[in-house]
């Protein structure tokens, strides 16, 4: 009980965070629960780590749009699928909505982020939860310009 009071910051839980990525970046399960913040012009390719403890998630923020290259997420391993859904708004002209989707049937094991039809605009979103040894769970909402198009890739 904090007896009406506001908690100070040091007595507030917060989110690990990992910035100030170079180009590459190989996660760890121990990782787990961490903000990845993509916060480099030039992009990051992010690897998750292979076979995690079903329930290991990762969040991702853009905190910088990518101007080159792309901010990348992919699976550890080609036999780690993707499955889930990543909303996008086309915010160049009527803000129209698209959803696009990773079936289990997919091959899929990446999102690329090229700053612009794909994603990668300052205050986009995804999250990764492992769900088993071979499927990763994303969803996220993403914002676009130009024509649209979908993140999720097989390599």
């Amino acid at each position: 009980n904090n007896n009406g009071t506001i908690p100070t910051l040091s007595t507030v839980n917060k989110q690990p965070v990992i910035n100030s990525l170079g180009a590459t970046l190989t996660l760890t399960a121990d990782k787990s629960g961490s903000l990845i913040i993509f916060d480099r012009a030039a992009g990051t390719v992010v690897t998750l780590p292979t076979t995690p403890a079903v329930g290991t998630y990762f969040d991702f923020m853009v905190a910088v749009t990518v101007t080159s290259n792309a901010d990348k997420v992919i699976t550890g391993s080609a036999t780690e699928l993707l499955v889930g859904s990543v909303l996008n708004c086309d915010t160049d002209t009527s803000d129209a909505v698209a959803i696009w989707k990773s079936l289990v049937a997919t091959a899929n094991i990446s999102t690329n982020f090229d700053g612009s039809t794909k994603g990668g605009i300052k205050g986009d979103y995804l999250r990764f939860t492992c769900l088993n040894s071979t499927t990763w769970q994303v969803r996220g909402v993403t914002n676009g310009t130009g024509t649209v198009a979908t993140p999720f890739a097989t390599s």
